[in-house]
């Protein structure tokens, strides 16, 4: 089990375990068959008057056979084992062949490594050898003379009633073994191990099993989108956030040639295709592994577009999540997860997927408002200055929605920096007035009036703080605004007293709402604009 967490390690960052609990799957079984078998056996016992016998001991039980009965019951025994056996390993290779076809064929080798199925199927071989062997020392022996191997006996017979007792709990272990979220589990353990030990031993090798584990949950998760099978998709995605989570504490400790792109893992499918200017900067940045499993999380992205929404955003959240692990030496994971969520938003937006795009946008936000602590504010700068590109690219392919939630987010990032008197508020609000263009339909119209209205609200927050200078900045911004536009938006912000959506949504807020206070600022607000307006 995996439960340590990276020194300095923040809320964001979790752990994952191993699922080890799928070896104890059937113990519970093979105690209630045990316990049913014997009470069983004492009631029909007890039924036909034989109870003497426990009485008196189960070695003068035994002491009762004769040569014939007991080569006659070990002979049946050993071929009761056999067959026994042999359906056992039959419906585990069918039931194993099913699950690789439909997930990974990484499953079959998970299973024949698990050292619990070689000590089940091995038991079962040393029971049926067992009762061969002393059946074979009953069997050249005079009747009158034989001398019965008791202790053997016993002990065969006992074997052949674990054997059985064995069957139903190794079935339900089988099954909960192949059970493709302990098989999701079992994958992330594998590559992080691999991780752990290549700091020890066999360096190309672990790096090549790590990499493998990262690809075959990659693999699971698109064959269980194919069957719209979400569990087991979102698994994959969070057991490959763990993974890098856990690999912020590890990679202290891995060697330098850990992180050269060189080899197999130059010719990788996610890096064999990158400009060699982009290869040097990774491997100085020596976050090769981040960004693999974040070309995963990309292809994910992409596959799941308009398709399973839900995939979507929780890979937008475990991005954000990503980004806020950090290390200590710099800001190599921000920056490359600013990347990837740049990436989503394009991905999205070709893709003309409006609703996953304004969940990544509200990931996004929260990215940059958790950034303002960052002396300076450049990260959060940045991150605005990105949302205002994708707004407005999105703006230009018939997707004017997005540039009035991009307007959004970067007013409420805006408020956040004015609450922290945060020295990036004026490069922030400068970003947020540069967020409207114009229009040319009666849609993107519409949704240009979402924009001023974001900046009239941004107007009465600063009016509520006394922060009268940063008001008239975006009244000067607005001035030569038409005025029925104006006039709509006043009217739309006094009249609206719903803060959330009246859909279900995920961000679930109302854009149009006012808090009573900063409603109370908007005639104020308008009356900047003098006899325009009446």
């Amino acid at each position: 089990m995996i439960s340590r967490a990276p020194e300095g390690a923040s809320q964001e960052q979790a752990s994952f375990t191993r699922g080890s609990r799928t070896r104890l799957v059937g113990v519970a079984t093979f105690g209630v068959t045990l316990l049913a078998a014997l009470l069983l056996f004492a009631f029909t016992s007890w039924l036909e008057g034989v109870s003497y016998a426990w009485q008196h001991g189960l070695y003068l039980w035994a002491a009762r056979l004769d040569t014939g009965s007991a080569l006659n019951t070990l002979s049946n025994a050993a071929e009761v084992v056999a067959a026994v056996l042999a359906i056992a390993i039959t419906v585990v290779a069918i039931v194993v062949e099913l699950a690789a076809n439909r997930y990974t064929h990484r499953i079959t080798q998970l299973f024949v490594r698990e050292p619990f199925n070689a000590l089940v199927m091995g038991f079962f071989v040393v029971t049926a050898i067992q009762c061969l062997w002393v059946s074979a020392s009953l069997s050249d022996a005079p009747a009158d003379d034989a001398v019965i191997p008791y202790a053997g006996v016993l002990t065969a017979m006992g074997m052949v009633t674990g054997s059985l007792l064995l069957l139903l709990p190794y079935f339900a272990y089988v099954f909960a073994f192949l059970n493709p979220i302990n098989v999701v589990r079992r994958l992330a353990h594998h590559a992080y191990r691999a991780v752990e030990r290549a700091s020890r031993r066999a360096l190309p090798q672990m790096r090549a099993e790590a990499i493998e584990g990262i690809e075959e949950l990659e693999d699971v998760a698109l064959n269980a989108m194919e069957h719209k099978d979400r569990a087991i998709t979102m698994a994959c995605i969070t057991a490959l956030a763990e993974i890098l989570v856990e690999y912020q504490r590890l990679c202290r400790d891995l060697p330098d040639e850990w992180f050269r792109i060189e080899g197999s893992l130059l010719h990788d499918a996610d890096f064999v295709s990158m400009s060699p200017m982009l290869v040097d900067e990774i491997q100085e940045q020596r976050t090769w592994f981040e960004i693999k499993v974040l070309r995963q999380y990309h292809a994910l992205f992409t596959e799941s577009l308009n398709r399973m929404r839900d995939v979507s955003y929780l890979i937008a959240l475990n991005t954000r999540k990503i980004a806020n692990l950090g290390r200590q030496d710099g800001d190599d994971l921000f920056d490359v997860s600013v990347r990837f969520f740049n990436s989503y938003l394009r991905a999205a937006i070709n893709a003309s997927d409006v609703r996953t795009a304004y969940y990544v946008l509200h990931q996004y936000r929260i990215l940059a408002e958790s950034k303002l602590t960052a002396t300076g504010g450049a990260r959060a700068i940045r991150i605005a200055q990105h949302l205002r590109f994708y707004g407005q690219l999105a703006f230009t392919q018939k997707m004017p929605f997005l540039l009035e939630a991009v307007a959004y987010d970067l007013s409420l990032v805006v408020e956040k920096a004015v609450t922290e008197e945060h020295p990036a508020t004026d490069a922030l609000l400068d970003v947020f007035l540069q967020v409207d263009r114009e229009s040319d339909s009666v849609e993107q119209e519409t949704r240009l009036l979402g924009v001023r209205r974001a900046q009239v609200q941004l107007a009465t927050f600063l009016l509520v703080r006394g922060d009268t200078k940063r008001a008239r900045s975006v009244f000067d911004d607005m001035a030569d605004e038409k005025a029925e536009r104006l006039i709509s938006i006043r009217e739309e912000l006094l009249a609206e007293v719903e803060p959330l959506y009246w859909e279900l949504t995920d961000r679930g807020v109302n854009f149009a709402y006012l808090p009573p206070e900063r409603r109370a600022r908007v005639a104020e607000f308008f009356e900047w604009f003098g006899d325009r307006l009446d």
